[in-house]
């Protein structure tokens, strides 16, 4: 047991240090965010409706799709631990790292103004299962977005 904990603080580190590459398919493509890997670790409103698993409703407006949109991105940037990485008039990636582990998801919307929403998508970088991080983290933005719009 004591041989474990010698290298229990090595294991940590390198466990932090698992951010993973950005990954190359952010963006739009064809009109539509990357789809979600087979894994259960990716929410995305570009998913199949049917997908229970990987499906989230997109976050919906009415009226200026410039309001909405500059309550979405104030809406990412309450998140906790996420920080924007890039962002355009129609697109927005950012990062969002775990509390303990510093594991790195991958957070975009996708403006589209002529559906009267915004498309979201996050995903983990790493692993398998998220344990529903990922759509406890839109459903926060969510929120936020409703709050932010509403102030609006």
């Amino acid at each position: 047991m004591s041989g474990l904990l010698r290298f229990l603080p090595a294991l940590l580190l390198t466990l932090a240090a698992c951010t993973g590459e950005t990954p190359e398919n952010l963006g739009p493509d064809a009109g539509a965010l990357a789809p979600c890997p087979d894994s259960p670790n990716c929410v995305s409103s570009d998913a199949d409706r049917e997908d229970e698993q990987h499906y989230i409703e997109p976050l919906a407006f009415e009226g200026r799709a410039e309001i909405a949109w500059e309550a979405a991105v104030r809406a990412v940037q309450s998140l906790p631990r996420t920080r924007i990485e890039s962002r355009s008039d129609l697109h927005l990636h950012a990062e969002s790292k775990s509390r303990i582990f510093r594991f790195v998801d991958d957070v975009e919307l996708h403006l589209r103004p002529e559906r009267q929403h915004i498309a979201v998508r996050s995903a983990s970088r790493l692993g398998h299962s998220d344990l529903g991080v990922n759509r406890r983290r839109v459903e926060r933005l969510r929120q936020a977005f409703r709050k932010e719009i509403a102030v609006h």
